[in-house]
């Protein structure tokens, strides 16, 4: 989960648009969903993901917990057991259901679960008609907070399906293919994307980082000063062309190419390849969510750990670039690309355009640590600030799961070194 918050906007939003607003991103949700057949919703493949149920759950919790509870008229809990079920904050705390056994709950149903969103709907919406004014600033800021991170959840539904299916041996797939997906199976011919660009910066000093009125996340805050050196930068992702080249040279079985914590990883894991690659009858292959299909060369890499990004940088003569340099080169960018908005819900070839953002989230080598004069917002909130770790990494960008409307230029996510089941990529600097 990312770090979440926002300052007190300016001046209220109206009532009609929150509303509006808040039961268009609910709906998405369930749209999402909606393919699903009622056991894909209880599936949890590794402790990393978490089952459909549990996420269309949370993000009601989150809801319940934070808009009903304080502002709705005779409050009272869906069922008094879900706090403990699905309010993922304990988890700092020692009092929670274990995430590991979210899998392991038949019940509620998923039924029930759809009657639980449907209730705490209705509450906020009349919360949303009836809260005073002395109180809607600080309804409406949280509504839009509980957007953003129904939002994520949104993204990691998608991921987690993926994963979960891919763990199945039939590879069933969440999506009908189409014609893009047909492309894409075609044979590899050796026709890699065009070369790479490259963008250059002079040094000075920079401001990175959110200052504006709208929402961002804690993480994004303060703005603030970076002095950076001369660099260059990639104007296109890594392809999957470019990464059959890294693997055919022997690259994950090169220890000079990989950071020893990285190397001990590919030791232990027996990787050869990103996630979801197989090898078929001579053929590299990948699970999508459409399915099986060819690895296409002129599609992005995905699906690559912090470790795998490094050692490729490392294997090219370059590197991964840092996030200031990240957000220097895609200040004067117009944010769009790949989103899930496409209905690809997977990598696309450059197509005239950087890939700044979409497509797949791009690997920094900036440890997730707080921005200078961050201070982390006090009170119930206070559950999504502070969650820094320096054995995390920053990514940016967005992904081909990333709601467009979700994202900034200033948007930092963050995983650990070995994770690679979120739609990850490759961006090269030097």
């Amino acid at each position: 989960m990312l770090s979440a918050a926002q300052p007190k906007p300016s001046a209220a939003p109206d009532r009609e648009f929150v509303l509006r607003r808040y039961l268009e991103i609910r709906a998405d949700t369930e749209r999402l969903a909606a393919p699903l057949a009622t056991e894909d919703y209880v599936v949890q493949a590794m402790a990393d993901v978490s089952p459909p149920k549990w996420h269309l759950a949370h993000v009601t919790w989150f809801f319940e917990n934070f808009i009903a509870a304080p502002y709705a008229r005779g409050f009272a809990p869906f069922h008094p057991g879900f706090g403990y079920l699905f309010n993922s904050y304990y988890e700092t705390v020692g009092s929670f259901f274990p995430r590991l056994q979210r899998g392991l709950l038949s019940r509620p149903t998923v039924d029930e679960i759809y009657r639980y969103r449907a209730h705490v709907d209705r509450v906020v919406a009349d919360v949303i008609d009836t809260v005073g004014d002395k109180c809607w600033d600080e309804v409406a800021r949280r509504i839009e907070l509980g957007l953003h991170h129904e939002q994520q959840h949104q993204e990691l539904l998608l991921t987690d399906l993926k994963y979960n299916f891919a763990f199945n041996p039939l590879r069933p797939a969440y999506r009908a293919a189409d014609k893009a997906d047909a492309e894409g199976s075609a044979p590899t011919d050796g026709s890699a994307s065009r070369a790479a660009g490259w963008r250059e910066f002079a040094a000075g000093v920079r401001e990175i980082g959110w200052a504006g009125d709208g929402f961002a996340f804690d993480n994004e805050r303060p703005r603030h000063r970076v002095f950076l050196e001369p660099f260059r930068i990639a104007d296109r992702l890594v392809t999957s062309g470019e990464y059959l080249a890294f693997i055919a040279d022997g690259g994950y079985a090169r220890a000079d190419l990989w950071l020893s914590e990285g190397w001990k990883t590919v030791k232990e894991r027996d990787w050869k390849a990103p996630l979801y690659w197989e090898r078929i009858d001579g053929e590299w292959w990948q699970m999508t969510l459409a399915g099986m299909r060819r690895v296409a060369e002129r599609e992005p890499v995905c699906h690559v750990s912090y470790y795998e990004a490094d050692a490729f940088a490392r294997w090219a003569g370059k590197r991964l670039p840092t996030e200031a340099e990240w957000e220097t080169a895609a200040a004067s960018v117009a944010i769009r690309g790949n989103f899930r908005e496409s209905g690809r819900l997977h990598p696309a070839p450059a197509n005239g355009y950087a890939q700044l953002f979409g497509d797949v989230w791009e690997w920094t080598s900036s440890s997730y640590s707080p921005y200078p004069g961050y201070r982390p917002l006090a009170g119930s909130l206070g559950e999504y600030n502070g969650k820094f770790m320096v054995n995390q990494y920053v990514l940016r960008g967005g992904s081909c799961a990333t709601p467009a409307a979700h994202m900034r230029t200033t948007y930092r996510n963050f995983f650990y070194g070995p994770d690679r089941w979120q739609f990850m990529g490759i961006r090269l600097a030097e």
